[in-house]
C-alpha cells in the first residue's frame, strides 16, 4: 500500500476532471467541468480512468487494489467503485477543518463551564456518513459521533478508515440504518445531540422500498434533526452535489429548519482549484454556528 498526500486537481474539462489521489491519478466524470481542458497534455498520465459505460480502466493489466492516502492526521483507505466514486470527496476538505475549529471551540467553551476534571465531549449527529471523513474529523476533535448510514459496505469501510487514523477506540456508534428512519427513532427515544452533519443524495432508496428524494425529503428530515439539537445547535453543516440546491437554497433550508434569520447562515460553492488553473464546481454548502 502506499501513502501520500490525499490529494490535488491537476485540470478539469470537456465534463471530466484529472486529479491525484496519493500516487494514483484519476480520470473521471465531472458534468459541470464545461470548459476545454487548459493542460491537454496532463490527460495522458491517468493511471485509472472511469466511464459510465465501460466502468474502470486501467493503464496496468489490473485496477489497483486499495491504496492509502494522508489527509493531515487522518488516512483514508481509497478503491474503486462501481459508482465512480474512490471514497473520498477532496471538495469537503475546508468543511472538515472548519467542522473541527468548531468542536475545539465548543468543547473549550464547555470545558469554562464544567466542574474541574470532567471533559465535555460535544455529540455529533452525522448523516448518509458514507466512508467517515466528516465521523473522523469530529472525533479527532474530541466529539462523539453517530455515523449512520444505509450501506453497510460504506460503514465497514468508515471503520477501516478509523482504525487506519489511530480513532478506533474514539466513541463512535456504527450504525447502518434508513436515515430517516434512525432520526424518527432518535427523537421517540428522546436523545439529544449537540450538532449535526448531513451530506445528502440527489435520489435513493430508503428501508420498506421508499424513495429517497432530495427536493421532497430534505426540509422534512431537517425539521427532525432540529427537533434532536434544539434550536441551538453548537453548529449545523449541510452540503448538497444536487444541481439546483445552490448555496442560497441550503441556507433557506437550514434557517427554516433551526429558527435561524438568513443572516446567521453562510453558505457558498463547493468545489475545487486545479493546479492548470481550472475551476470545477461540485455543489453547495450551508453552515449554521451557535454566536
Amino acid at each position: 500500500m502506499m501513502s501520500r498526500s490525499a490529494h490535488e486537481l491537476i485540470d478539469a474539462g470537456d465534463g471530466r476532471r484529472l486529479e491525484r489521489f496519493g500516487e494514483i491519478v484519476v480520470d473521471r466524470p465531472a458534468p459541470m467541468a464545461d470548459e476545454p481542458p487548459r493542460d491537454p497534455g496532463a490527460w495522458s498520465t491517468a493511471d485509472l480512468r472511469f466511464d459510465r459505460y465501460a466502468g474502470w480502466t486501467s493503464v496496468a493489466d489490473d485496477e489497483p487494489g486499495p491504496w492509502i492516502v494522508d489527509d493531515g492526521d487522518l488516512r483514508f483507505e481509497l478503491r474503486p467503485t462501481e459508482a465512480g466514486q474512490l471514497g473520498l470527496f477532496p471538495e469537503q476538505a475546508p468543511n472538515r477543518a472548519w467542522l473541527r475549529g468548531a468542536l475545539i471551540d465548543a468543547i473549550a467553551a464547555a470545558g469554562t463551564e464544567a466542574t474541574a476534571g470532567t471533559e465535555a465531549a460535544p455529540a455529533v449527529l452525522n448523516l448518509f456518513a458514507y466512508t467517515g471523513a466528516m465521523t473522523l474529523a469530529a472525533a479527532a476533535a474530541g466529539a462523539s459521533v453517530a455515523h449512520v448510514d444505509g450501506s453497510r459496505p460504506s460503514v465497514a469501510w468508515a471503520r477501516r478508515n478509523a482504525d487506519l487514523s489511530g480513532l478506533a477506540d474514539r466513541p463512535i456508534r456504527w450504525l447502518v440504518d434508513d436515515v430517516e428512519t434512525f432520526v424518527e427513532r432518535e427523537i421517540r427515544r428522546g436523545r439529544r445531540y449537540d450538532a449535526v452533519v448531513l451530506d445528502p443524495p440527489s435520489y435513493g432508496h430508503g428501508s420498506r422500498g421508499t424513495t429517497w428524494r432530495l427536493e421532497d425529503r430534505l426540509d422534512g428530515l431537517l425539521d427532525r434533526c432540529a427537533e434532536l439539537t434544539g434550536d441551538d445547535p453548537a453548529f449545523a453543516i449541510l452540503t448538497a452535489h444536487t444541481p439546483g440546491f445552490g448555496p442560497d437554497r441550503l441556507a433557506d433550508a437550514l434557517a427554516g429548519a433551526f429558527g435561524r434569520r438568513p443572516a446567521e447562515v453562510e453558505a457558498g460553492e463547493l468545489g475545487l482549484h486545479a493546479r492548470s488553473g481550472a475551476r470545477l464546481r461540485l455543489g453547495a454548502w450551508a453552515r449554521i454556528i451557535r454566536e
